[in-house]
């Protein structure tokens, strides 16, 4: 058996776990397991919903099983000896968890045990997606791509002059010549500040905090006012960070066209601008409550200022902390259903989601723009640790990132459009980031990048359409 085929067969048994899991964190199938009454049979008609669910389930969970078992058998002799340690804990945790599952079953469903059967599960998970990563870095990993001698900061942007003919004159672009041409220019340059490509993401994130917190009863106009806050909030967010990154965009291929590296924007009127999108988004929210008003001020400042002049420049963990921005807008849409932050757990959960999620998405982005963020002098972590660990670091944050979508499961009455959502798109992003290890290119890069989004955005979509319409 070579290398690809076992960790093609790892990667499969990770995704079994996780599709057991995720339904054992539904309330259906606590009503299902109530439903069968017997282990390992159901006594219950298999025409009755509930008892199909819980066979199915213990269907599912021997394939999983024996996959599992195939799995260790043929990957023992190409193994690194951690991964086969990790396979050990998991093949000795599965029939345990098992036999806790069958307790449940026959004893009935004590809070306990029911959460001591999912934490096994999201245990032996863990375990497997660490064996994932491991192998895949002694299958695909290049010692020699890390760079030497650096430390978090990376190189220094290089200043915007030459040393013996002063200052670089700006780049003038070509403008259009007729009157309407220049204003749909001036438009588009100002519309392009305001970062339009992130507002569909963070307003769907908005959007399930809000479904959250409502679910059926939620009211058009918080929906209105939220999500026009949250765009202004964005649009506010986008500008300051083009205003304060001009220089170093003019040196990097993929942000070299943006409005202030092109001066088609002088820098005092994006200022203007952006100190205008601030406060009509703060306006906004404030006619939600006082909380969401404060919270998307927060996330603001923590973009522009926490972010893009903090954290970006100096530390390798900038994409990691980072992602409090992209999760701000969760706890921004529950607080403006509620008001407050009682109870607001599931807020907090979808908001680990986000945060999880980011570093792996924005690790994919980073692959495929390492040479041009090291142009920017930015620290991004295949600039600093090389692009085996990031690639490691990948594969880590996606397994964290669903299993706090699990804790999503166990924390509301999410059902089988939301576990179905989180078991499809995640083994699809799984499998974009095994073959990045594989190919170790820009396209694959892309690819994940990619899988990354499908994967959030049919989560979020399901989000919604669970809480509210189903």
């Amino acid at each position: 058996m070579t290398r690809p085929r076992f960790t093609t067969l790892l990667a499969a048994t990770l995704v079994g776990v996780y599709l057991l899991v995720v339904v054992g964190a539904t309330a259906s199938l606590a009503d299902a397991v109530a439903a069968c009454g017997t282990w390992p049979t159901c006594s219950g008609p298999v025409s009755d919903p509930q008892v199909a669910v819980a066979v199915g389930h213990r269907i599912a969970a021997v394939v999983v099983g024996l996959l599992g078992l195939a799995t260790t058998v043929v990957g023992w002799s190409v193994a690194t000896a951690r991964v086969r340690v990790a396979l050990l804990v998991a093949g000795v945790g599965y029939p345990l968890q098992a036999g806790v599952g069958a307790f449940v079953a026959l004893e009935g469903a004590p809070s306990t045990l029911t959460g001591t059967h999912l934490v096994a599960g999201t245990a032996i998970f863990t375990t497997l997606a660490l064996a994932l990563a491991w192998q895949l870095e002694a299958e695909t990993g290049d010692p020699t791509d890390a760079p030497t001698g650096q430390t978090d900061r990376a190189t220094e942007p290089t200043p915007d002059h030459d040393a013996d003919d002063g200052p670089v004159a700006p780049t003038a672009s070509v403008q259009p010549t007729g009157p309407l041409a220049r204003v749909k220019r001036v438009v588009w340059a100002y519309f392009q500040l305001m970062k339009p490509r992130l507002m569909w993401l963070l307003c769907l994130v908005a959007s399930a905090g809000m479904a959250l917190a409502a679910g059926p009863d939620l009211r058009v106009d918080t929906i209105v006012l939220t999500l026009l806050g949250g765009v202004l909030s964005i649009g506010a967010s986008g500008t300051f960070n083009h205003v304060l990154e001009r220089d170093i965009d003019r040196k990097m291929e993929r942000t070299s066209d943006r409005p202030l590296a092109k001066h088609e924007v002088p820098v005092r009127n994006a200022l203007a601008f952006a100190a205008v999108l601030t406060v009509a988004s703060v306006a906004l929210f404030w006619q939600v409550n006082a909380l969401a008003a404060a919270l998307g001020f927060v996330a603001i400042v923590f973009y522009s200022v926490v972010y893009t002049l903090i954290l970006k420049p100096n530390t390798v963990q900038n994409t990691v902390i980072g992602g409090a921005a992209g999760a701000l807008p969760a706890l921004i849409g529950w607080v403006a259903v509620t008001g407050t932050t009682d109870g607001a757990l599931p807020g907090l959960a979808l908001a680990a989601v986000i945060f999880l999620w980011t570093p792996a998405h924005f690790y994919n982005l980073a692959l495929a723009y390492k040479d041009d963020y090291a142009r920017g002098g930015f620290p991004m972590m295949p600039v600093v640790r090389g692009e085996t660990v990031t690639r490691k670091h990948i594969v880590w944050y996606l397994a964290a990132t669903l299993v706090a979508a699990t804790l999503l499961t166990a924390l509301t009455g999410l059902g089988w459009l939301y576990a179905t959502a989180t078991v499809v798109f995640g083994g699809v992003f799984l499998w974009a980031v095994v073959l990045l290890h594989r190919e170790r290119t820009e396209s694959a890069a892309f690819r994940a990048f990619h899988a990354s989004n499908a994967y959030l955005g049919a989560l979020l979509v399901a989000v919604v359409l669970d809480a509210v319409v189903v």
